[in-house]
């Protein structure tokens, strides 16, 4: 369903939410404030040194900040309504965090990631405002069914990254943006990423000192932004959008489904799967017909069959949940699967036993949440938004800066209702 977008840098059409509204890396854009040598550039705004994003990509998971210095972790499926939830609570102190939150506006019920909730995925659609479908990314890892080619977290290759993101939104509305800068330049927009507390989330789950540990250490790290900015006089003058990509839910090896259960009706070849878990991606040859299949999975995932087949559903791409937005690309396989939070797919029964985190599940679920808390002269102090999905971030920021954006999937209405109006 929908158009294969493999062949084009920049989606059209592209569908948009136009509703009324009442590893450490580092990409920075500066503002070159000689006269432009094209004569037909377009005019920089007044103060373009006073204006720096900072964004921090960081994983919390279902983090509630908003309670002073008291760090949430969820577990618990959004089946009811959100204020009768069971959280489990870590006390640690967070003064650097809690005070862009207080002097800034947070989305009260976390960000909403794009699905699936996997890191590459929603990185690059806060950058770009497009869904995964839309802009190719559409796994941290997958294969191109034209030819072959595999995309992988250490791939940069253009052909992989579509749309446009925000640092070639600048370069191309400003003759003086460009990446990198001399030392004495003053950049207006800069990114930060963070990989704790990702990397232990994974080894240990979300409920473990180890998580509080890291989210301390990126604490005091913002800590060290904060008093630099006020050093050099000019924290009030910057705007800090701080963001996680995804959040987290414990795992363990009882919560397991297992595709080789499936033989009796159907023989899923591991060269067939291209992901497992959290969210199953399966691309039969071409002489199966995934419509077959797809049938022949749904008859041996029929309640008492197999051990777990309940918690997985899946569907052709074309049939899942238009919420998801994840069919507009011949990058996407025909199959996928749905896996319920906290369970993993695998293809055979091992004797390891592993316990620890995972992401990548429904984007309907609380624990896959994340935050967005954003300071500076263009945030209210003390606001609070309800939840928004990342694909809205990119409008937010080309409002910011006041570039004009490219087509997105977001919201052009959006930031009206976030930022302070216009002075």
């Amino acid at each position: 369903m929908g158009t294969d977008l493999l062949s084009q840098t920049k989606p059209i059409p592209i569908p948009t939410q136009e509703e009324d509204h009442s590893s450490h890396s580092r990409a920075l854009l500066s503002f070159n404030t000689d006269s432009p040598s094209d004569p037909a550039a377009k005019t920089p705004p007044s103060k373009p040194n006073t204006t720096i994003i900072f964004i921090a990509l960081i994983l919390f998971t279902c983090i509630a900040l908003q309670l002073p210095l008291r760090l949430l972790f969820s577990f618990t499926r959004l089946l009811r309504p959100l204020f009768q939830l069971q959280l489990r609570t870590f006390l640690t102190s967070l003064p650097n965090i809690h005070r862009l939150i207080a002097n800034g506006t947070e989305a009260d019920l976390g960000l909403i990631p794009v699905f699936p909730t996997l890191t590459f995925p929603n990185h690059y659609s806060i950058v770009t405002g497009l869904y995964p479908a839309y802009h190719g990314v559409i796994n941290n890892r997958f294969v191109d069914p034209n030819t072959g080619e595999v995309f992988t977290m250490s791939s940069h290759e253009p052909k992989w990254w579509l749309g446009e993101p925000l640092w070639e939104t600048g370069q191309s509305w400003f003759k003086g943006f460009y990446l990198f800068l001399a030392w004495n330049e003053i950049p207006v927009f800069m990114t930060l990423y963070f990989e704790d507390p990702d990397h232990q989330g994974h080894q240990v789950g979300p409920d473990d000192p180890q998580i509080t540990e890291a989210v301390a250490r990126i604490d005091s790290l913002i800590g060290r932004l904060i008093d630099g900015l006020e050093k050099r006089g000019v924290f009030e003058d910057v705007t800090i959008i701080m963001v996680g990509d995804h959040g987290m839910v414990g795992t363990c090896d009882k919560k397991l489904i297992f595709l080789d259960d499936l033989a009796p009706w159907i023989k899923i070849p591991a060269d067939w799967v291209q992901y497992y878990t959290p969210m199953l991606a399966i691309r039969p040859l071409p002489s199966h017909a995934p419509s077959d299949f797809f049938a022949k999975m749904n008859e041996g995932l029929e309640p008492g069959k197999v051990e777990n087949g309940k918690y997985l559903k899946v569907y052709l791409k074309e049939e899942l949940p238009s919420r998801l937005h994840y069919a507009a690309s011949g990058r996407i396989p025909p199959i996928i699967g749905l896996i319920e939070e906290s369970f993993k797919g695998e293809q055979k029964r091992t004797k390891r036993q592993e316990c620890g985190g995972a992401h990548g599940y429904d984007n309907a679920f609380f624990s896959m949440r994340t935050i967005f808390i954003g300071h500076g002269p263009q945030f209210a102090r003390g606001k609070k938004v309800p939840s928004f999905e990342n694909v809205q971030i990119y409008n937010l920021v080309t409002s910011i800066l006041k570039l004009e954006g490219a087509p997105n999937n977001g919201s052009s209405a959006f930031p009206e209702s976030v930022l302070l109006l216009s002075q």
